[in-house]
């Protein structure tokens, strides 16, 4: 714990922030090369409605295991702080409880995923003809997905506790077995769907058991004892007050999923769909060092400001939106470049080719200040003031961009669903900076 302080408390806020970031970002990376090579087989090797039944199943099961990011994220708030204020005892029993929250919850609601899988699809775009691929896909997933919540519930933990390296294995880990999977499933046992199912399911599970045992082992802080494993009604206000951002976040994105899958199958079919399963891909994984950024933020911020170090806290700020704008106008300036390159990538069906690239670009047209919007939220996330944290992440996803998904396109077809998310960014990231100076200027002389 002395380590820990002596880091957090006292080293170079730009060292800190890239020692946090780096492996964030790596993780993230090789994570979101997770989703993308499911993409990437299934386009090439099974078709363009496989594409479309991804798009339509991954965000389902991101709505349950979002259950353990938000127990994560806001547990390792209480514990950055618990640890920044020298309250060991406050940080074990949060961690216990973060454990058995999982658990529960992520169990009720696979058992109802299961019950209900096919309301569940329809409702969330397996339309015609990609319904029965779906179905196929997510009945198998499913049974990762309380693998994924408590993975997602123990990363940011262990970036609580100072272990980024740890944290980036343990994304590093599914992603090269889902591939190693895939192509034994999909290529050489032509397990179609199901067998693309099975190897993100297992490569689930994979990050589940990785990161069990690094709780288990000496190298982690925060050892799993039983006996804080029983609910404290105080510890799990607190957990759902901070983490109900993330949990609430993930379902606004769940309910754009919903209206995006319908504004694209209304004006436009699978194919459609498609197009968006392609440029959403290719948006998790070039958003990643921003994505990053904002992960490396949080420890670093949540302990300086348990500590009352305002000017580190500050300083925190600046340096996190500066590293994150620089990467996200090189992350456009390369959309811009290679846009057609990269599309080449998922799939050489004509008209996704045709369609694709216009659209990714309107998409990405924004990025440069994605970081103002995604700091404004994890500064509040790291001081503990759930409300506007909850607020300031809800902005893009939705109050502005679920709406827009729905009524632009009444008016200019699918190009009103592409436009409707720098719209959203626009406008997201003005009311972000003006609540954000104005908390900087109040509490943080």
């Amino acid at each position: 714990m002395a380590q820990l302080a002596n880091e957090l408390g006292t080293e170079k806020i730009s060292k800190l922030l890239i020692r946090q970031a780096v492996p964030a970002t790596i993780g993230i990376l090789v994570m979101s090369l997770n989703m993308i090579v499911d993409t990437i087989f299934v386009g090439q090797w099974i078709g363009v409605l496989a594409i479309a039944a991804i798009t339509v199943v991954l965000p389902i099961a991101f709505l349950i295991s979002s259950i353990g990011m938000g127990i994560g994220i806001g547990g390792s708030s209480i514990i950055s702080r618990a640890l920044g204020a020298d309250r060991s005892e406050k940080a074990f029993l949060t961690f216990g409880n973060q454990i058995s929250l999982t658990l529960i919850l992520a169990i009720i609601f696979v058992t109802l995923g299961n019950i209900f899988s096919v309301p569940i699809l329809n409702l969330f775009g397996a339309k015609g003809t990609i319904l029965p691929i779906a179905s196929e896909y997510f009945g198998v997933i499913i049974y990762g997905v309380p693998f994924l919540a408590f993975a997602m519930m123990g990363n940011p933990v262990i970036r609580a506790e100072g272990k980024p390296k740890f944290a980036m294995y343990a994304m590093m880990i599914p992603a090269v077995l889902n591939v190693l999977l895939d192509i034994l499933f999909i290529k050489i046992f032509n397990w179609g769907m199901w067998g693309a199912g099975l190897a993100t399911s297992l490569s689930y599970a994979s990050c589940g058991i990785y990161i069990l045992s690094f709780f288990l082992s000496s190298k982690s802080e925060l050892q799993i004892i039983p006996k804080n494993f029983k609910l404290n009604l105080n510890i799990v206000k607190e957990i759902f007050a901070l983490g109900g951002v993330s949990i609430v976040r993930q379902g606004a994105i769940s309910v754009l999923m919903i209206v995006l899958n319908y504004s694209l199958f209304t004006y436009g079919g699978e194919i459609s769909i498609a197009v968006f399963g392609i440029i959403n891909r290719v948006m998790m994984f070039s958003l990643s060092p921003v994505l990053g950024v904002s992960q490396g933020f949080l420890p670093v911020a949540g302990f300086n400001i348990g500590a009352e170090k305002n000017d580190r806290v500050k300083e925190t700020i600046k340096t996190s939106i500066y590293f994150g704008s620089i990467l996200g106008t090189i992350i456009f300036i390369g959309i811009l470049l290679f846009k057609e390159q990269i599309i080449w990538i998922f799939t050489n069906d004509a008209t996704l080719l045709q369609e694709t690239p216009n659209a990714m670009l309107i998409v990405f047209l924004v990025t440069p200040v994605v970081t103002m919007q995604l700091i404004g939220s994890a500064y509040f996330q790291a001081a503990g003031k759930a409300l506007p944290a909850l607020i300031l992440t809800l902005l893009k996803q939705g109050i502005f961009l679920i709406p827009l998904a729905y009524i632009l396109p009444m008016y200019f077809g699918v190009l009103g669903v592409w436009w409707s998310f720098p719209i959203a960014d626009i406008l997201s990231t003005i009311i972000t900076v003006f609540v954000l100076k104005r908390e900087v200027d109040k509490n943080l002389k």
